[in-house]
């Protein structure tokens, strides 16, 4: 435990952030894995879970949770997941 009042204000604020990361984190690998599911099931479902699975990685980026080039990369792998499985 900290003694000085700044580190325990680092600490309290730490926490906060992340907890919010990890919210964040979460829904953001719950839309993958229903992305997933989909693209083997149904390609109309999956098409517009790809529009969300965009959205999420977006708003992930707008916080700080991922880096843009991270999204960027998770973006191309789905669209060419979900092009191989239209063939």
């Amino acid at each position: 435990m900290p003694n000085i009042k700044s580190a325990m204000k680092r600490d309290k604020v730490n926490a906060k952030k992340n907890l919010r990361n990890r919210m964040v984190k979460s829904s953001l690998k719950t839309t993958l894995k229903k992305f997933d599911a989909a693209v083997s099931s149904d390609a109309e479902q999956a098409l517009s879970l790809l529009n969300s699975s965009y959205s999420a990685l977006d708003r992930a980026v707008a916080k700080g949770v991922i880096h843009k080039n991270a999204a960027n990369r998770k973006k191309a792998r789905l669209a060419k997941r979900l092009a191989k499985s239209a063939v």
